[in-house]
């Protein structure tokens, strides 16, 4: 199985950037579809954005979408999420998940195998 862990979670002001990492282990990342998924207090784990195995095809949800890019390194084993034009609305436990490709869709949560811990993003107005 693969080991995901996610970093670079800071707090920054609306209208600043981050940008997240997920480092994967135990398997080629190249292995999976990689998705970005996150968690405000009291709500459900929502979808952000995916990125399928090469990288040539990202997804993401309309909120985030123009601000948000996925990206990846799989000779890093390495996923990214650069955030641009953050607002106090993105504030949330941003997770990175793996799924085998043909196991469900993008922007399940439900269809994910795998799940890091957590990085925090928190944006102040």
């Amino acid at each position: 199985q693969v080991q995901l862990v996610e970093s670079g979670g800071q707090l920054v002001q609306a209208g600043g950037s981050l940008r997240l990492s997920c480092a994967a282990s135990g398997r080629p990342s190249s292995d999976y579809t990689m998705g970005w998924f996150r968690q405000a207090p009291g709500k459900e784990r929502v979808f952000v954005a995916a990125i399928t195995r090469s990288g040539s095809t990202t997804y993401y949800a309309d909120s985030v979408k123009g601000r948000f890019t996925a990206s990846r390194d799989n000779a890093k084993n390495t996923v990214y999420l650069q955030m641009n034009s953050l607002k106090p609305e993105d504030t949330a436990i941003y997770y990175c998940g793996a799924r085998r490709p043909y196991s469900g869709t993008s922007y399940v949560v439900t269809d994910y195998d795998y799940w890091g811990q957590g990085t925090q993003v928190t944006v102040s107005s």
